[in-house]
């Protein structure tokens, strides 16, 4: 069953009671990071392998995410910077326990590519809290294998 989450604004990310923040490099340039990102929204379970499917919503200002095993979240964009940084907010979800949920992405050219930082912010009550320390490893796993896959993606779409 879907729940509403609290509508949190950009802040969030800095006072969020639970911040989870993973970086990788990828050798692309920061701009076709970004479209893949935040404008292929579609295409995001090409190479996310957590994602089973992505679509935009209201006219690109939200998206609707489906994880392979059911969870679900109907998501509201707050930012998009291209080439820097992409944030969206989670308004409805039926994953249990959470408040609040806002992600965000930077994008930092760096000398051979770019920096991508993902943060998952996050308000739960104390036990889910604890649940998503524990789930770091996993989180930060996935995030990984995610920007290797979109790395090699945007390399393979480069040589054409």
């Amino acid at each position: 069953m879907a729940r509403r989450l609290s509508p949190v604004e950009l802040d969030f990310v800095e006072s969020a009671p639970l911040r989870l923040v993973f970086s990788a490099e990828v050798s692309a340039a920061p701009k076709a990071v970004y479209e893949a990102l935040a404008e292929d929204v579609a295409g995001l379970p090409t190479w996310f392998d957590a994602v089973a499917s992505a679509s935009p919503t209201h006219g690109g200002a939200g998206r609707e995410v489906r994880l392979r095993g059911g969870i679900f979240f109907a998501e509201t964009i707050l930012a998009t910077d291209p080439g820097e940084r992409y944030a969206y907010r989670v308004d409805r979800t039926n994953a249990p326990g959470l408040r609040a949920l806002l992600e965000e992405w930077w994008l930092t050219p760096g000398t051979s590519g770019t920096l991508v930082r993902w943060t998952f912010a996050v308000d739960a009550p104390a036990p889910m809290r604890g649940v998503l320390k524990l789930s770091r490893a996993g989180l930060a796993a996935s995030f990984r294998g995610a920007v290797r896959n979109l790395d090699r993606k945007l390399a393979r779409s480069a040589a054409q």
